[in-house]
C-alpha cells in the first residue's frame, strides 16, 4: 500500500509561528500558536502606533488645510471671505513657504448650499485644492481662461441639479469646502495696481439655475425652468450678490497656518473628518483614521492609553516628515540636479499626484510617462509637510507658464544652513525666467518666512518690496545669507539672518524659460563664504 503523500516539514516550518519570536517589540509569546495577553497588549498599542503614525504622514494635507481655515476663523475670516495681502505677505504670519513677491488672495468656498459661482479678475495664477489638499482646478495664466478671467461654477460632492450649458467653467469637488489660493504679479513698481484688480474684479456668489447660461431652449430637454423677467427688484438683487466679497488685510496680521506636531493634531484631524462627507476619503484613508478612533458621526475621545500613543505617533511622524524634507533618500528623486547637488524638487520626478512624472512635452505632442501605480508617499509627505497648494502646473515643463521652485537645505557638503553664519550662493548670468526670479528664506521650524526686522527675507530681480538684486560685472548675481550685511554688498543681495536659528531657502522662476528644464543653466550651491567652490554647481 502507498504511502500517502506528506507537506515537507520545511514548509510546515514556514507557515508555522514559534512559540517565542524576538523583534523590535521584544520578545512575542505565542504558547499553542495563541498571544500571550502581554504579547496582544504590544502588538495592539504597536498597531495604533503605526496606524497614527500613517495619519500624520498621510493626512498632514488635509490637516493642514484645516489648520488654516481654523486660523483664518480665528482671525475672523469666514468663509467666502478673501484674505488679501494688499501690501504683501511678510514674516509675521505662518504660512508654508509663501513668499513676498506676489499679491495673495486666499478663500475658503462654502458649497454647503450649493454651487457658487467664483468670478475671477485677468492676469492671475491660482490654484483651488479641496479640502484634502487635492488639486481642483488652476485658474487664470495655467487655467481654462488663461488668463483673461473667468467665471468657474463649483460643484458640491452629490449634487444632483441643474446646472447651465455654457458661460462657466463647472468644476466638482469630493469636498463641500474648498480652498482658493490666488497669486497677482506686481505692476508699476508696487502691488497696487494688482490690489485694485483684485478688489474690482473678484466676485464670490451662489450659482442661480435658469438664469446666466441656460437658454430658453434648454428647458425643452428637461433642463431647469428659466428665470423670471428682470424687475427692478431682481436687479437690484442680482448687483447685491455680484458685489465685491469681504476683503480682509493681511498684511501685517499675525496668523499661524501650520498644523501642531503634538497630540491636538489628531482632534484637528477630528474635526475636518466630522466636516467632510464620509465619501471625500479613500476607504483605505479612512481605515486608518477609522483605527485610532477618528470616525464620522462619532465623537473622538481617546482614552489616557490612546493619547500617549498618539503623542508619541505624533512626534515620531514629525521627525519623520521633518527628515524625508530635509534630507531626503539619495534614491527618492527629489533632487532635482542628481549627485553632488542639495537643490531639490519632487515633484518633477512623480507629478502632482506623486504617481508618475508629468507627460513630456515636444513639438510633435504630449507623451506621457508610464504609470507603476504606487504613490509615491515619502515624496507626498515631504511636499505637504513644507508647502502650501498642489497644481499639475508646478511639475510641469512648460515655458514661459506658470512658476517653478528649487528648494535647498543644506550648504554644498550637506550641512545644516546655521544663521549665525555667513553664507552665498551664485546665479550664473541670464537666470531663465521671463517675468521675474527670486530666493525667499525660511525659518527650519515654522517653514514659513524667516522672522527678522528685513520683514521681506528675499532677494530677486523685482524691485519690490525691497530692491532689486544687482549683477556683478559678468551678469552673474551673488546673494548673500547672513546676520549683517557684508562690506561692499548691495542691500538687495542680502538676506538677514538670524543666529541660533536653521534656515532653508527656495528659488522661484516664474515663467521658467528652457535652461532650466534642460538644465543647462542651474544654480550655485551654497556655500559657506570664504571656502572653496565652483559657485555654479
Amino acid at each position: 500500500m502507498a504511502q500517502s503523500a506528506r507537506v515537507p516539514q520545511r514548509t510546515v516550518d514556514s507557515v508555522s509561528t514559534p512559540e517565542r519570536v524576538e523583534t523590535r517589540l521584544g520578545t512575542l509569546e505565542f504558547p499553542l500558536g495563541v498571544p500571550t495577553e502581554e504579547t496582544q497588549r504590544r502588538i495592539h498599542d504597536h498597531l495604533d502606533h503605526v496606524r497614527a503614525l500613517n495619519v500624520f504622514l498621510n493626512a498632514h494635507r488635509g490637516v493642514s488645510t484645516w489648520a488654516t481655515r481654523d486660523a483664518f476663523l480665528a482671525a475672523g475670516v469666514n468663509d467666502n471671505d478673501v484674505l488679501l495681502f494688499s501690501g504683501l505677505m511678510d514674516s509675521t504670519s505662518l504660512f508654508l513657504t509663501a513668499n513676498a513677491d506676489t499679491v495673495y488672495f486666499v478663500s475658503f468656498l462654502d458649497l454647503t448650499r450649493g454651487p457658487l459661482v467664483v468670478d475671477f479678475p485677468p492676469a492671475t495664477l491660482c490654484f483651488v485644492n479641496d479640502m484634502w489638499f487635492r488639486w481642483v482646478t488652476d485658474v487664470g495664466t495655467v487655467g481654462a481662461d488663461r488668463g483673461a478671467g473667468g467665471s468657474y461654477l463649483f460643484v458640491p460632492p452629490g449634487y444632483d441639479g441643474p446646472l447651465p450649458e455654457d458661460g462657466f467653467f463647472v468644476r466638482r469637488s469630493r469636498t463641500t469646502r474648498l480652498i482658493l489660493g490666488g497669486r497677482a504679479f506686481l505692476g508699476g513698481g508696487g502691488p497696487e495696481p494688482a490690489v485694485e484688480r483684485i478688489r474690482q474684479g473678484l466676485r464670490i456668489h451662489p450659482y442661480a439655475a435658469g438664469g446666466y447660461g441656460t437658454s430658453i431652449g434648454g428647458i425643452l430637454g428637461g433642463g431647469p425652468a428659466p428665470a423670471p423677467p428682470w424687475t427692478p427688484e431682481t436687479w437690484a438683487a442680482a448687483l447685491e450678490q455680484s458685489a465685491p466679497p469681504r476683503f480682509v488685510e493681511g498684511s501685517g496680521l499675525a496668523l499661524n497656518t501650520v498644523p501642531p506636531v503634538d497630540e491636538t493634531y489628531f482632534d484637528m484631524a477630528s474635526e475636518l473628518v466630522q466636516d467632510q462627507p464620509a465619501e471625500a476619503l479613500d476607504p483605505e484613508a479612512s481605515g486608518d483614521l477609522a483605527a485610532i478612533g477618528i470616525v464620522r458621526g462619532k465623537p473622538f475621545r481617546p482614552d489616557e492609553r490612546m493619547r500617549g500613543i498618539l503623542a508619541e505617533a505624533a512626534a515620531v511622524g514629525n521627525a519623520a516628515a521633518r527628515t524625508l524634507s530635509f534630507r531626503p533618500r539619495a534614491d527618492s528623486g527629489a533632487y532635482y540636479y542628481g549627485e553632488g547637488s542639495q537643490w531639490t524638487n519632487g515633484l518633477f520626478a512623480y507629478g502632482h499626484e506623486f504617481m508618475t512624472p508629468s507627460p513630456r512635452i515636444t513639438d510633435e505632442g504630449v507623451e506621457p510617462y508610464p504609470n507603476d501605480g504606487a504613490r509615491k508617499l515619502d515624496l507626498q509627505a515631504w511636499y505637504f509637510y513644507s508647502v502650501t497648494g498642489i497644481s499639475p502646473a508646478l511639475a510641469m515643463r512648460l515655458t514661459g507658464l506658470g512658476s517653478q521652485y528649487l528648494f535647498a537645505f543644506a550648504d554644498r557638503e550637506g550641512r545644516p544652513l546655521d544663521g549665525g553664519k555667513h553664507y552665498r550662493v551664485t546665479l550664473p548670468p541670464d537666470v531663465p525666467a521671463a517675468r521675474f526670479w527670486s530666493l525667499t528664506v525660511y525659518d527650519n521650524q515654522t517653514r514659513s518666512m524667516l522672522d527678522t526686522p528685513q520683514r521681506f527675507p528675499r532677494a530677486g530681480s523685482q524691485a519690490s518690496p525691497t530692491p532689486a538684486a544687482v549683477p556683478g560685472p559678468d551678469g552673474a548675481v551673488t546673494v548673500h545669507f547672513c546676520p549683517d550685511r557684508p562690506d561692499g554688498a548691495p542691500e538687495g543681495n542680502w538676506i538677514r539672518t538670524v543666529p541660533g536659528r536653521g534656515w532653508f531657502v527656495a528659488l522661484r522662476l516664474y515663467s521658467p524659460l528652457q535652461p532650466f528644464f534642460d538644465k543647462t543653466w542651474r544654480p550655485g550651491e551654497i556655500e559657506e563664504a570664504g571656502r572653496s567652490g565652483n559657485g555654479a554647481g
